[in-house]
């Protein structure tokens, strides 16, 4: 498993609508790989994959789009005040109980600066149990920079964003980061390609021209993909993305969604869409077929980017790939190394023998 790719695609900062980073770093490492590249007026980088063998029948290549979102949950400054705090509103879905005391990074023109999220209110010592016991809204969490309000107020302006800040950690079976939502998706579909770039010979070839779209602005509403998928107008498509392992202590069996350490999970449903069943039996016949661990799916809340290729235009036959994660939505999101290694595997395996 590529551990490193995935790190520094986690490290990197990028929002809903600020993902420019996150795309100038993808398109450096994807050189080579794709025949065309695009940036839409959205954002998202488009990058086209013509087919390297020919099905009996066919006068042109069938397509498949594959969509994996570059962005993050995060914050945009709303309000500076005249002390020098920073007020946010928030860029996709957070729980208010996994923000007090988190470090978090400040992107502005003039440089990253990391400081402290808490709620407004009183420390421990001289709250009432009831004050205690209240869970804040997003919206009376504040930032402290630890410098003067009038750098602070000279530095950042409203509109500036805001990352969760904690380290990558490699553990011996998992990974755990800010972002592998949906960081995981890039390096996923990156790998995928570069795994049929590298094989020799036939093994390399595929029938299926491969567009894959590094989206945006997918944590407030698969924008992104939705313009991207009504550009491109593929045959199928592929959403990539987490989903939730509720395999911890707490949840239920019958709510876990998936198991880590059981291989990649091919979504059935989520409240975005319904897989097309065909695809769903492909995966899961190249999974039996090249002894890669998956396993099916159902996501009761949630969506992916599949949703917006699905209905795209005049239709397309979708499934997602997903890998099991804890945590979600917050800055210890855990991944087990198999999975993601497996969802690698059989999108490249499926790529390979897909007409």
């Amino acid at each position: 498993m590529n551990v490193d790719l995935l790190k520094r695609l986690c490290e990197i900062p990028g929002v809903p609508g600020r993902e420019e980073r996150v795309r100038e770093m993808i398109e450096k490492e994807i050189d080579g790989l794709f025949d065309e590249i695009e940036v839409d007026p959205l954002g998202t980088l488009i990058c086209r994959r013509k087919a390297t063998k020919k099905t009996r029948g066919r006068k042109k290549a069938g397509s498949v789009l594959i969509a994996a979102h570059m962005d993050e949950i995060g914050f945009y400054i709303r309000h500076v005040d005249e002390n020098g705090f920073l007020w946010v509103n928030a860029a996709g879905g957070f729980d208010p109980r996994n923000l007090f005391s988190r470090r978090v990074m400040v992107c502005t023109d003039s440089g990253d600066f990391v400081g402290v999220m808490n709620p407004g209110g009183k420390p421990i010592h001289i709250s009432s149990a009831a004050e205690r016991s209240k869970v804040p809204e997003v919206s009376e969490f504040f930032i402290d920079l630890g410098m003067p309000a009038a750098k602070v107020q000279k530095t950042v302006k409203i509109g500036d964003y805001v990352v969760m800040h904690e380290p990558f950690l490699d553990q011996p079976e998992s990974v755990v980061s800010k972002a592998l939502d949906n960081r995981f998706a890039c390096w996923t579909a990156i790998e995928a390609v570069r795994k049929l770039d590298r094989a020799k010979g036939a093994a390399g070839n595929h029938a299926l021209d491969i567009v894959v779209a590094f989206t945006v602005q997918e944590e407030v509403g698969l924008r992104g993909a939705i313009v991207a998928a009504n550009r491109v107008g593929a045959d199928y498509g592929i959403g990539l993305d987490v989903t939730l392992a509720c395999d911890t202590p707490g949840v239920p069996t019958t709510e876990r969604v998936t198991k880590q350490g059981d291989g990649a999970a091919v979504m059935v449903q989520d409240s975005s869409m319904i897989a097309d069943h065909r695809l769903v039996d492909e995966f899961c016949a190249v999974g039996r077929k090249h002894r890669i661990p998956h396993q099916r799916c159902i996501l009761g809340r949630g969506g992916q980017d599949g949703a917006a290729i699905q209905r795209a235009g005049q239709g397309a036959r979708c499934v997602a790939i997903t890998s099991g994660t804890r945590y979600i939505h917050t800055v210890t999101e855990s991944m087990n190394k198999r999975d993601a290694q497996a969802a690698v595997d059989l999108l490249a395996a499926w790529l390979h023998q897909a007409k």
